[in-house]
């Protein structure tokens, strides 16, 4: 197993130094994740997300219970796992800001000191898979947020990590970057170069990477599962917005949908449809051969959503 947890469990001390409580925020986490899988690991803010990641990656002593990542303490022995795990967060840089792109990814080969023969052969991979010639030569401060994420995500991999750990690796960024990284990280992920572990708001992130998700709030694991099982077994419905050239009568009546919104003056309708019995791309369609359509976009279920029902069916 690459992560293996028993009763994993962090408390922190809140409060004035005349008065403080105690917070439990991760109780309990038992999780294993084997070698070569891609997991997503889910829940609202606050759930205990990022403090199980800080236990995993050594940077928190958790106050009970043992983990075991890539078959090291991640407290004891926390530089040698540094060598052997891939950390991206989505709000914070391990890039150097004033520096050109490629002289990011020389100070990370030299920190972590991989031979040379292989930094070439990955950094041309990623910079291929990722597009990213045209701004290698370009300082970190004034690239975009999207290649800005291609960057931190080949920074963390140069030297192949047995774990990539991805925390909201897409916040912010447009379709188009999204889907490249998506598929650059799939692409790894089937090669079993790495196994991925990734926390994120964005469903489509899980829905596209991972086979398994877990679930956790309020410090606790909820579910720990198939996507496949978790999607067949929650309800949650979404929403396809059509905007219309011309105002007509609310849809009803098509197949898959439950209920139809009519707003701006039926100029836009909101269809909300079970994906168990149509896909977008189909309700599209058929919306498409009836009536004229200006725009059309799909509103996903939110994670919060998702935990709201299996909290209350657990």
């Amino acid at each position: 197993m690459i992560i293996q947890t028993e009763a994993l469990r962090r408390d922190f001390l809140v409060g004035t130094r005349l008065r403080r409580q105690r917070v439990t925020a991760v109780e309990d986490v038992t999780i294993s994740v084997a070698r070569g899988e891609a997991v997503g690991f889910l829940g609202p803010n606050g759930a205990g997300k990022s403090t199980t990641i800080k236990m995993l990656t050594g940077v928190l002593v958790p106050t009970s219970g043992r983990a075991n990542v890539c078959g090291l303490d991640p407290v004891r022995r926390r530089r040698e796992l540094a060598r052997r795990i891939g950390v991206v967060f989505g709000q914070r840089s391990q890039l150097w800001w004033d520096l050109p792109l490629r002289d990011s990814f020389d100070l990370h080969a030299a920190i972590h000191r991989v031979p040379a023969a292989r930094y070439r052969e990955r950094v041309d991979e990623c910079v291929e898979l990722l597009d990213m010639a045209s701004f290698l030569a370009t300082p970190v401060r004034q690239l975009s947020l999207g290649q800005r994420m291609r960057g931190e995500v080949t920074a963390a991999l140069l030297h192949a990590p047995e774990l990539l750990v991805l925390d909201e690796p897409t916040i912010g960024l447009d379709l188009t970057s999204k889907e490249r990284l998506r598929s650059f990280l799939s692409e790894v992920n089937a090669r079993g170069d790495v196994t991925l572990l990734l926390t994120t708001h964005d469903l489509p992130d899980v829905e596209r990477l991972c086979r398994r998700v877990v679930v956790i709030d309020q410090g606790r694991v909820l579910v720990d599962d198939e996507l496949a099982a978790l999607r067949q077994g929650f309800a949650g419905h979404r929403v396809l917005v059509v905007e219309l050239v011309e105002p007509v009568p609310p849809l009803h009546g098509l197949a898959g949908v439950v209920d139809v919104t009519v707003e701006a003056q039926g100029l836009r309708q909101r269809l909300e449809f079970s994906p168990g019995a149509t896909t977008a791309a189909e309700l599209i369609g058929t919306v498409a051969q009836q009536v004229e359509l200006r725009d059309v976009s799909v509103v996903e279920p939110s994670i919060e959503d998702l935990v709201r029902t299996l909290y209350y069916s657990h």
